[in-house]
């Protein structure tokens, strides 16, 4: 940064009213528990402070990084030199007659999904027990067993790389495919998000949701392990309108579940999941996914395209 950081801090904590952290450690903001410092880190639990917060980067040349809850994110173990923000807005507000809901970018999927579940609300349930939060959800068009968060999505006020707030009242503008959307591509921010649901029977809501969440129990880890879930993307499906090819059938069949690279690890009992099993690093986990790559590549001539996003200065000879 050509700016002293002094005069950065100082004049981003006057516009925003919050504390902003120098030299902050990502490796607490991320699921994997891994990532070396940020220059510059704040909080913003405002539409206004994140839009200014972003506003001030981009008028002082600064690259921003928006950090959730930082389940699908590998920071590089030389951090990021910019400024990281954690989007901390809430609330959820029901729509007339049950027909929609407005929800904060900060509000974690699960929560979300059990709200409306306990509203007797459907449409979103497939996410139950999903990590994350609903900025990243839709950033990501994150998805399972069928159902994706870009499918039920109505509308958004979005802020943009240089701080201007926009309402979008027509979901196109996403053009969300299977696990990205135009937003993850331009530096946006979603702020708030409005989903369509329909009154349903709640009991039956609660049995898919405990099904969904009994499913995740056996295929992953269980909470508090340092993992980002799914590492590569499932492949398209063989033909048009069939389901995709599972990415962990094939590292399966290449042993990945016995790779490991340092303290990164192949989770047990999915071959698609890269777990911290004590201090493993960046450069650890980029060396497991592409032993377990390229064993995929050599085997069946397919190359996996990640679905984790990495961030910072990659290290030499990966």
């Amino acid at each position: 940064m050509s700016t002293p950081r002094v005069n950065l801090k100082s004049s981003l904590e006057a516009a925003l009213g919050n504390e902003v952290v120098e030299d902050a450690p990502l490796s607490a903001h991320t699921s994997f528990r891994i990532g070396g410092p940020a220059a510059l880190f704040v909080r913003a639990d405002r539409v206004e402070q994140v839009a200014a917060a972003l506003a001030f980067a981009h008028a002082q040349g600064i690259p921003a990084l928006v950090v959730g809850a930082g389940t699908n994110l590998l920071v590089s173990d030389g951090g990021f030199d910019g400024l990281a923000l954690r989007p901390e807005i809430g609330g959820v507000s029901i729509g007339e007659g049950g027909r929609s809901v407005t929800v904060g970018a900060g509000v974690a999927t699960a929560a979300l999904v059990e709200r409306l579940i306990a509203e007797g609300l459907a449409g979103l349930e497939f996410a139950a027990g999903l990590p994350g939060t609903i900025g990243g959800a839709i950033a990501g068009n994150a998805g399972c067993f069928g159902g994706a968060f870009g499918d039920r999505l109505i509308a958004a006020t979005l802020i943009e790389a240089d701080g201007t707030i926009v309402e979008l009242g027509d979901p196109s503008w996403f053009a969300f495919d299977y696990r990205c959307s135009r937003v993850a591509n331009t530096g946006a921010v979603v702020a708030r998000a409005t989903f369509e649901v329909e009154p349903g029977d709640r009991l039956h809501l609660e049995e898919i949701a405990a099904q969904r969440v009994a499913t995740r129990r056996q295929k992953h880890p269980a909470a508090g392990v340092r993992t980002a879930g799914s590492y590569f993307k499932n492949l398209p499906p063989e033909a048009p309108g069939g389901l995709r090819r599972a990415a962990g059938a094939l590292l399966d069949q290449v042993g990945a579940k016995a790779m490991r690279v340092g303290d990164a690890v192949v989770f047990e009992r999915h071959a698609n999941i890269i777990v911290n099993a004590g201090s493993a690093s960046a450069r650890d986990v980029l060396a497991l996914a592409e032993k377990m790559r390229a064993a995929v590549r050599d085997r069946f001539g397919v190359l996996l395209e990640p679905e984790i996003r990495f961030v910072g200065p990659k290290p030499e000879g990966i």
